[in-house]
């Protein structure tokens, strides 16, 4: 309901003219919109799992959009900068990427291109040297695939008995009880992808299909070379996708994750996201003291001169949010509007 209703105001607001004079205002020039992304699909992940996959159809009409609305998509070290010395252009967007999904370089990346937009890409980088499905996404997506099958938890959970699969609640506690009983039993992370192996094969899935297809891989070392060569700005997301709240741990990922950044790259990285937008303020001052200028999060909003660098807003745009909505963000009108609490989940 909130959300018709929200669509039946942006158009009439839209109709009234209201984004152009909201798009052209000093108000609005005085903002930045970061948007966030993660993945588009290669085959039926965006039927999986909405809010984080798009269909590559899906973001080229977004990047069509951006153009059609006369957005300045700027870098998004340039835009920080120019948005703290109040020199922003009108109607400013940077481009993000969270995770380094093999996708990126396979469907969203070379759709960018043709717009001639830069974009940052956010790389967790553990999975880019070990090249597998990540564990905990790849689970999640098995046993979506495989609902309405009936798979014995012995071998996933420790306990026998049926794994609920029959709905989207239900297949989210059996993840996370995979997930737990991986961490609990200290498995490695070739043990892991064995795991994942046999639940594909329980599922009746293909696992060889899918790492031929690199289906829910991240980025490989080659690739994240080719992207920073073809322009693409690769940046922190920690190491192995987590942000512990103990200083030594937290430091330990962001440099981990520095390093293997400048191997790749041979650049060094400075801007940072949050793992699934989760953030703590104790995290500010590690961070300063990692050499990170900026950090953003996933919370919605438009970043200001008075943002915290290490605090900055972005809209997650996803295939649940209908045009007239992402076209309101544009220009400023759907930030006033009232929204629901964001779910985060494995990705991110």
């Amino acid at each position: 309901m909130l959300k018709t209703i929200k669509q039946h105001t942006l158009r009439a607001a839209r109709l009234s003219g209201a984004f152009a004079l909201a798009s052209r205002s000093r108000w609005r020039r005085g903002r930045l919109l970061i948007l966030a992304y993660h993945g588009v699909s290669q085959e039926d992940e965006h039927l999986w799992s909405p809010q984080f996959f798009m269909t590559p159809g899906f973001l080229r009409e977004r990047m069509k959009l951006l153009k059609r609305a006369g957005c300045n998509v700027l870098p998004l070290g340039e835009a920080v900068e120019r948005l703290y010395a109040g020199d922003l252009p009108e109607k400013s967007v940077a481009l993000t990427f969270d995770d380094g999904f093999h996708n990126f370089y396979s469907h969203a990346h070379p759709i960018i291109e043709e717009f001639g937009f830069p974009v940052t890409l956010y790389l967790t980088t553990y999975y880019t040297f070990y090249n597998r499905p990540v564990f905990d996404v790849i689970c999640s997506y098995l046993l979506w695939k495989g609902r309405g099958r009936s798979v014995d938890g012995a071998d996933f959970t420790g306990r026998h008995g049926p794994l609920d699969l029959a709905s989207e609640a239900a297949r989210f506690e059996s993840g996370a009880r995979i997930r737990a009983h991986a961490k609990s039993s200290r498995l490695s992370a070739e043990d892991k992808d064995a795991l994942a192996a046999t639940l594909a094969a329980r599922v009746g899935v293909d696992y060889e299909a899918i790492l031929a297809t690199r289906l829910l891989h991240l980025l490989n070392p080659g690739e994240t070379a080719e992207l920073k060569a073809r322009g693409a700005d690769v940046q922190l997301h920690t190491h192995r996708h987590r942000a512990p709240l103990e200083r030594r741990l937290f430091l330990r990922e962001i440099e981990d994750n520095a390093h293997a950044i400048e191997e790749l790259t041979g650049a060094k990285a400075t801007h940072f996201c949050y793992p699934s937008g989760a953030y703590d303020l104790q995290f500010l001052p590690w961070l300063k003291e990692a050499g990170v200028s900026t950090a953003t999060t996933c919370d919605p909003g438009f970043a200001t001169r008075t943002s915290d660098p290490l605090l900055l807003p972005r809209l997650v745009d996803t295939s649940l949010l209908s045009p007239v909505e992402f076209e309101g963000w544009l220009a400023g009108v759907s930030s006033f509007l009232p929204r629901r609490p964001q779910r985060r989940e494995e990705a991110g």
